[in-house]
């Protein structure tokens, strides 16, 4: 899995966990629902981190929190 697969993969899971729709995640980040989408959709093939802890400010998570899963565990390397 590359690191893009995991981030949508994170997102998806956490919104769920949450019983959450990606619009109301949006809404509770402050992004545009359509960035939210590009980035589940692989559209965005690189989410900033910025982007990444609006996120999470929203999910009420810290960044270490979003990125302690197994998704990112098991990443295939992005440079080789």
């Amino acid at each position: 899995m590359d690191t893009r697969q995991a981030v949508a993969e994170r997102i998806l899971q956490l919104c769920e966990e949450r019983n959450w729709a990606l619009n109301a995640l949006a809404r509770r980040s402050a992004i545009p629902p359509s960035t939210l989408k590009n980035i589940i959709n692989g559209e965005s093939k690189n989410p900033g981190i910025v982007t990444i802890k609006l996120l999470c400010d929203g999910l009420g998570i810290s960044l270490a929190e979003f990125f302690d899963a197994e998704s990112f565990h098991s990443t295939d390397p992005q440079i080789q």
